[in-house]
């Protein structure tokens, strides 16, 4: 379905760091304290959409490797690289909606999450492979908003896919994630290249996730 190139770039950041530049850098001195999340409130987000667009709730997919078009049946090289496109969370307390206009389709989910962190992946991953069905991408580094009291990864994502005939197509995806103890929150954009509308960019994808996190600890 595609080529990914993938970028994910890990930031720690404590309650002092608020307002602090983005980081591409891991921290393994800072660690994330608890606070209150209401994932309902994920839902007032959908606000800060543009004009134009319609909302659904989200459905099973939701992970961002998911959303990116890759099917059940994928591998990551290296593995442990996969823990950031597609983390241990439990489907039954997602909450979510994605949004679809002009500039692509807009995913926001948060769910509840086992998942450790292994800050060597920030070493490790830099680039990776990603490849499922007729798909494959390579996923590189790029820098995360910082977030007090979170651990923030972004990737942005081109993927290429082999359709009936042997054409290729290719879309484009756009995600940050953050973790917050309990909960894992995550933004992604995918859109077409091909499209003649400029589409959603990088930037705003990150504002969403800061934006999102607020809302859900709200």
């Amino acid at each position: 379905m595609r080529k990914v190139a993938a970028a994910a770039a890990v930031t720690w950041c404590a309650v002092a760091c608020a307002g602090s530049p983005e980081s591409a850098a891991p921290n393994s001195s800072t660690t994330v304290t608890a606070a209150t999340v209401n994932p309902a409130r994920i839902d007032r987000v959908r606000r800060d959409l543009p004009p134009g667009y319609d909302v659904a709730a989200i459905d099973k997919r939701i992970t961002p490797i998911a959303l990116w078009g890759f099917g059940g049946q994928w591998t990551a090289d290296p593995p442990q690289c996969s823990a950031w496109a597609a983390p241990a969370v439990d489907p039954a307390t997602a909450r979510g909606w994605s949004g679809s206009g002009p500039g692509g389709i807009v995913y926001a989910v948060v769910a509840r999450t086992t998942a450790e962190h292994d800050l060597t992946l920030g070493e490790q991953c830099g680039e990776w492979a990603l490849r499922g069905g007729h798909s494959t991408g390579t996923v590189m580094t790029v820098a995360a908003p910082a977030i007090p009291d979170a651990v923030t990864i972004g990737m942005t994502t081109v993927i290429s896919t082999v359709v009936e005939g042997g054409n290729e197509t290719r879309s484009h995806a756009d995600t940050f994630t953050a973790d917050l103890g309990e909960f894992h929150c995550f933004v992604t954009i995918v859109t077409d290249p091909g499209s003649p509308v400029p589409p959603l960019g990088p930037e705003y994808a990150a504002d969403l996730l800061v934006k999102t996190v607020s809302a859900i600890r709200g």
